[in-house]
């Protein structure tokens, strides 16, 4: 699988069990995981200080949770960081490629990605996150902006008393919405929850 050219790197450290927040990707078992969530420090009678974190597999996309304690030295990924342009998803098999050279292309696996495909747009760059020189993730904005391919017509007397409605977004993405979206507006849409947040236009 070919890796693109990088615009940055993220080098590793080491870090100690209080210090892992969502803002890392750590290394376990020679694999990377996104930190998703942490308790932070807990302390309880009788037992040593900990920190419980929810961990995204970036190679298999399986979640797990692990607790760290005060013995632990965990090691931060080197994670190098590319441009990719979404050309298209089909049949399981999700295709980017270089936005300077779009013969220059990789696949990464629906199922790896989930639902972050409802976000990708035909010919949108995102981010590609690179792990022992393969790509094996992408990250999306935490809102993006989509048309709406699908709406209800609107029933008289909703919009003004503040009546919401589901319609379908030009990637298939399903949202609930005011009355007042119609075929065509374009909607702020947050990555990280699936909900509207405002039209655009």
């Amino acid at each position: 699988m070919p890796v693109f050219r990088t615009c940055a790197t993220i080098l590793y450290a080491m870090l100690s069990y209080s210090e892992i927040n969502t803002k890392h990707i750590i290394v376990l078992e020679g694999d990377p995981y996104e930190v998703l969530s942490v308790t932070g420090v807990v302390k309880k009678q009788r037992q040593k200080p900990h920190n419980t974190a929810k961990l995204r597999n970036l190679r298999s996309g399986s979640v797990t949770e692990k607790t760290f304690s005060q013995s632990d030295k965990i090691q931060e990924a080197d994670i190098e960081v590319s441009s990719l342009r979404f050309i298209y998803a089909n049949r399981g098999e999700v295709v980017f490629a270089s936005p300077s050279d779009p013969s220059n292309r990789l696949s990464l696996s629906e199922e790896l990605l989930g639902e972050k495909l409802y976000y990708l747009r035909e010919n949108d760059i995102v981010e590609g996150r690179s792990f022992d020189n393969a790509v094996i993730d992408i990250a999306i904005p935490i809102k993006v902006d989509l048309k709406v391919a699908e709406a209800p017509p609107n029933v008289k007397g909703n919009t003004a008393q503040g009546g919401t409605k589901t319609v379908v977004l030009e990637t298939g993405l399903k949202v609930v919405t005011p009355m007042f979206i119609e075929v065509g507006d374009i909607i702020r849409v947050n990555t990280q929850t699936g909900e509207y947040t405002e039209r655009v236009q």
